[in-house]
């Protein structure tokens, strides 16, 4: 298996996957083309609707035979075919539903004669029913009982997120992660379910690389990757945008703080929902936040709430990508007649 270990290869998904012989990939994350016609660099995106569901049981089958017995599947997909996936993950793979996510977006496709669409599905499947990875101590954000009543009876880690995620904004135009690729995900959403759904060292297979998002959230998180795309353009990109996450972890400022540690800083403060006066005026509220921030970054010296503060402070606007996103225009996406 050395050949995939932590490698962007440019081909076919279904052939690459073939010459596997064994299991190997403790998390799959795939975000394959939706069938409605994206403008992809090699890829046709409007197949005849036998072709597409012949081709999506091909991938989707090699994906389920490299995953490992205790092993997690992510399908990120849209209305046409959701419905369709689950029966051949369920049905013809015998894989056990864990939960049927609702990425709740802004900056939605406009419509003129039907409500506008914002939203992807997010389908989340095991291997085994009784033995997969869920670290749910890593995920887990500040609950309404905490910030808003101080009850002593509510979970001191707070709670499981719920399963439609509306803290994830879609990468607009002006966004610093934004690529230039057609359809990307956003970091914060796929640290969420690397963390969640495996270790440090374990393995993850993206068979779509397209931005190559998967691969470089799963080397700044510690983990193996392997991603397949059959643009050479975008495996380039891909590859680019791992070398330069290589010295995130290096020192940007006096106060110690890294281009990792800035980036974790925003996405639990996106995931958790507290208003910026509220968490920093709040010792209750900061001290819990910095606790779930110091224990993702692991740092041999732990940030200290003023620290934490301080540095909230001034990214101040810049740190929720949500709020960011009010203030731009709407992105030239078109009007569905």
């Amino acid at each position: 298996m050395h050949e995939l270990r932590n490698q962007i290869l440019c081909g076919d998904c279904v052939e690459v996957l073939q010459k596997a012989k064994e299991p190997f990939a403790d998390l799959v994350f795939a975000d394959p083309p939706f069938n409605i016609g994206y403008k992809y660099d090699k890829y046709h995106d409007e197949k005849a609707n036998d072709h597409y569901l012949a081709w999506t049981r091909d991938w989707i089958g090699q994906c389920v035979r490299v995953l490992k017995p205790s092993g997690s599947i992510y399908i990120a997909i849209g209305d046409e075919y959701a419905a369709q996936i689950k029966l051949i993950l369920e049905d013809e793979h015998k894989l056990s539903l864990r939960n049927w996510i609702i990425w709740h977006y802004t900056f939605g496709q406009q419509t003129k004669t039907k409500f506008a669409r914002s939203h992807t599905h997010i389908l989340y499947f095991v291997k085994d029913a009784k033995r997969f990875t869920f670290n749910d101590d890593v995920v887990r954000v500040i609950s309404d009982r905490q910030k808003k009543y101080r009850d002593k009876r509510a979970n001191p880690t707070g709670k499981i997120p719920d399963d439609v995620w509306n803290e994830y904004a879609r990468i607009c135009g002006t966004f610093s992660e934004r690529t230039g690729h057609p359809c990307q995900m956003p970091e914060s959403l796929l640290a969420r379910i690397i963390r969640v759904s495996s270790n440090e060292g374990d393995w993850v297979l993206d068979p779509f690389c397209g931005s190559g998002v998967t691969a470089t959230v799963a080397h700044k998180l510690g983990r193996r990757y392997t991603t397949i795309d059959l643009s050479e353009d975008y495996v380039e990109a891909a590859k680019k945008r791992i070398a330069d996450s290589v010295g995130l972890t290096h020192e940007v400022e006096s106060e110690g703080w890294t281009e990792h540690a800035d980036a974790e800083l925003r996405w639990l403060f996106g995931e958790n929902k507290v208003p910026l006066s509220q968490l920093c005026e709040s010792r209750f509220l900061l001290t819990l936040f910095t606790k779930k921030l110091n224990q993702r970054l692991q740092k041999k010296c732990p940030y200290t709430t003023e620290q934490v503060s301080k540095r909230l402070k001034r990214l101040g606007s810049s740190l929720s990508p949500l709020d960011a996103a009010k203030s731009l225009e709407m992105e030239a996406s078109g009007v569905e007649e």
